[in-house]
């Protein structure tokens, strides 16, 4: 007789900060029952040319699609629930999820018309639920967005506690505290595992809490003269309310600016956040004196179409900011967003604006655990096995290394698609399943490897060329070869007559030296223009481009 086991599987969040999915599965064979844990998205970069969003790939798990239960969300960052109203049609399953992270959620899913069609289950804070063999308990923890959870799975095989992202956040500021008795309740009854965020691991101390923030945010504006702008992560909604309380503080007025300021107000309104919270709009904003207004941006990493971009380039049509004025970066750089983070601040510069950084002011915390709190975690917990997640290879390394270094007796460092066996033990990876990314390219959702990123890719690198020639039904030349090219430097931003009339020469002369019978075989004309086009191009470019060859029989 087959026992029955408790697996997790990673499906994307191990390699990588972001794009979190994860499964458990407990039974045996044909009886197993699966439990998914966060849909979470990543974001396209300079090596995924046209690309905004990127999401684990569900493969292994839509063949197993009737074996899910459920579908649980932690909170509602973009790496935790993004990729939901994408992927859902192809897993299907009823979503829980608390108040805060419930109303996001049906957003995106009204976005797609999947709102009447997806089973949302509302969870209240610190609520129980049994989904199939899976006893689901929320656990209110602290985080940079309203109703931050860890999730504990009972199962006959044992207890897991999911930790989602989370920080020890002494005083918040905004919604509950963190659930220290629960976590050391949960710890006296015995936790088999703990699946626990990585993201900070190598960072010394502890994070630090939103009250020391708010406390300064308020001095700092109070030091400015003209407008102020403050960015932040909109999700960060008491960051938000503590730039809002710098603003009373100092006599001034607070202005959103950017959609997702206004998407994230609402939906913390909606729960009862932020109620006691005034805003003017962009327009009346305009007719307030500058040491009277404050400004709420997105666009704290860079992103080019966000609102302090906008405004940075001169391009945002009712806020203008210049000399005497102050723009304060309340968040930290995401590694892979430098470049654009310091052309924003460049820009902003050169128009005067003064900038102001948490490296300058202490006006900004990670929501993610430094050393000292995962170190009280596990003394609270006591989990027989560490699980690391939510992070890079080196994060999670590290991570079990130090978990096995506060004598917890397992620990194990997962890739995504590893099967693991939490029960029965040893733990161990006892089998590997298909993983990988897709890619939101415009409204359709393409695997990683497909050939049109590629080709996208080799184009941004190494150019564009175009061969069109025109071949009657006798096999003799009527007109071209005509070469087009795209994607070359040059001084004027056209590539110099001179470099084509070469590149026309390369295609006339492998025209020249095919056999009359070749003229009549599409495949051989298209080789010897290949072949000759991107050599010539190759010497004068020093580049190997993507070439296109159009041949028309007339």
């Amino acid at each position: 007789m087959t026992k029955d086991e408790l697996l997790f599987l990673p499906v994307g969040g191990c390699r990588e900060i972001g794009m979190n999915l994860n499964a458990y599965a407990y039974g045996s064979g044909a009886n197993r029952r699966w439990l998914i844990v966060d849909v979470g998205v990543t974001f396209g970069g300079p090596d995924t040319p046209g690309i905004d969003l990127i999401m684990p790939d569900t493969a292994f798990l839509e063949t197993i699609r009737d074996q899910i239960d459920g579908i649980v969300l932690t909170h509602a960052h973009e790496d935790h629930i993004g990729a939901l109203a994408h992927l859902w049609p192809r897993l299907r399953a009823p979503l829980y999820a608390t108040p805060f992270t419930a109303y996001l959620i049906n957003e995106k899913l009204k976005e797609k018309q999947l709102d009447k069609e997806v089973p949302l289950n509302i969870v209240e804070l610190g609520d129980k639920r049994t989904i199939g063999p899976f006893d689901i308990e929320y656990v209110t923890l602290t985080h940079s967005i309203p109703e931050p959870n860890g999730v504990v799975i009972r199962t006959p095989a044992g207890v897991v506690f999911h930790t989602g992202d989370w920080k020890i956040d002494p005083n918040p500021m905004l919604g509950k505290g963190f659930d220290e008795k629960r976590i050391k309740e949960l710890g006296d009854e015995g936790i088999l595992a703990i699946v626990c965020d990585s993201t900070n691991v190598f960072e010394d101390g502890e994070s630090g809490s939103e009250e020391t923030v708010r406390e300064n945010l308020i001095k700092v504006v109070a030091e400015q003269k003209g407008k102020v702008a403050i960015t932040t992560f909109a999700s960060n909604v008491a960051r938000l309310e503590s730039c809002c309380i710098a603003a009373v503080e100092n006599e001034r007025s607070v202005c959103l600016v950017g959609r997702s300021m206004f998407r994230i107000t609402d939906a913390a309104k909606e729960v009862g956040l932020l109620k006691d919270i005034h805003f003017v709009d962009a327009e009346e904003a305009q007719h307030l004196a500058p040491e009277n207004i404050l400004y709420l941006c997105t666009g704290s990493q860079g992103e080019p179409r966000a609102a302090l971009s906008k405004i940075a380039n001169g391009s945002h049509p009712q806020v203008k900011m210049g000399e005497g004025d102050t723009v304060l970066f309340s968040s930290r750089v995401i590694p892979g967003n430098e470049r654009g983070i310091f052309d924003l601040q460049n820009s902003l510069a050169e128009n005067g604006v003064k900038i102001i950084t948490d490296r300058q002011e202490h006006i900004h915390v990670s929501g993610h655990p430094c050393r000292d709190e995962l170190r009280r975690m596990y003394q609270w917990a006591k989990p027989q096995i560490s699980v690391p997640v939510h992070g890079e290879r080196r994060h999670i390394l590290e991570h079990a290394r130090y978990a096995l270094s506060m004598q917890v007796p397992e620990a194990i460092s997962p890739n995504n698609g590893d099967v693991i066996r939490l029960f029965p033990g040893p733990v161990q990876v006892v089998d590997e399943v298909p993983t990988g990314r897709l890619f939101l390219d415009g409204n359709r959702l393409t695997p990683e490897h497909s050939g049109g990123m590629q080709e996208r890719r080799r184009m941004s690198w190494s150019g564009h060329l175009s061969v069109s020639v025109a071949i009657d039904d006798r096999g003799r030349l009527k007109d071209g070869p005509f070469v087009s090219a795209r994607g070359f430097s040059e001084t004027d931003g056209r590539v110099a007559d001179e470099s084509l009339d070469q590149l026309d020469e390369a295609a006339e002369e492998a025209m020249e030296r095919l056999a009359a019978k070749d003229m009549e075989d599409d495949d051989k004309v298209e080789r010897a223009l290949l072949r000759s086009v991107r050599k010539s191009a190759e010497g004068l470019f020093g580049k190997r481009p993507l070439v296109d060859i159009a041949i028309l029989r007339v």
